[in-house]
């Protein structure tokens, strides 16, 4: 496998200088949106690789073939992780649609990236069971960051509001559904420090979730903006 790197335009606010990564997978061309965080970020993330809450230095969206059949998502990530030279603890998601693709958008402050695969989608609230086999990783992936400290509970409440964010630029856009089986998330937030100000809400009516919520409803629409979009 081959990774290659080239810089995409400049991060808004300057939080989120997404790079994107290139591979030879299988035979297929994937691609990949890198962010090198670097210290002082505390993430909190539903991500296979990195998931829960903590100090976190990366995150990777890598894009996987439409047919994918690993059952082993953690240890690819993490394959892929090194492959693109990072160490440390970080946040990898992927997902069938290709990155490339992206929305970029930012809000006083709040910015978010978005990828979105739909093509296997539907409403969390569903009226009949799932179907037993693993759902495909069309997934939207939101990547999101803050320039200030939230508590944990801030933190929490932050990704509610992203999704709800990412629910209605949905259905603005036409998209009969709240999202797909896998979609994920992950809000960065600066690591709390002694004497700084710690923020308690991350509600969409609170300072910096009401731009959370516009950074994400923006990116949402712009990286799946029409009906039936193919992913």
């Amino acid at each position: 496998m081959t990774t290659a790197a080239a810089p995409l335009p400049r991060s808004a606010t300057g939080l989120l200088p997404v790079r994107s990564l290139a591979r030879v997978e299988g035979g297929e061309r994937l691609h990949a949106l890198l962010w090198r965080a670097g210290p002082g970020w505390r993430m909190i993330s539903s991500a296979v690789l990195g998931g829960g809450i903590g100090e976190r230095a990366w995150v990777l969206n890598a894009q996987v073939s439409h047919g994918y059949r690993r059952t082993d998502p953690d240890r690819h990530l993490g394959e892929l992780a090194l492959a693109a030279g990072l160490h440390g603890q970080g946040v990898a998601l992927m997902t069938a649609a290709d990155v490339t693709r992206h929305g970029h958008a930012h809000d006083e402050g709040a910015e978010a990236v978005a990828t979105a695969g739909i093509s296997v989608r539907g409403w969390a609230a569903s009226p009949r069971p799932g179907s037993a086999a693993p759902a495909a990783p069309g997934t939207i992936n939101v990547v999101a960051a803050l320039p200030v400290a939230l508590s944990d509970a801030a933190l929490v409440n932050a990704v509610a509001t992203a999704t709800e964010a990412k629910v209605q630029a949905l259905l603005e856009a036409g998209h009969d559904c709240s999202g797909t089986p896998t979609d994920a998330v992950c809000i960065a937030a600066r690591t709390p420090r002694p004497g700084a100000e710690l923020h308690a809400f991350g509600g969409p009516r609170s300072l910096w979730g009401a731009r959370l919520a516009r950074a994400v409803h923006r990116a949402v629409g712009d990286a799946a903006p029409a009906r039936d979009r193919p992913a």
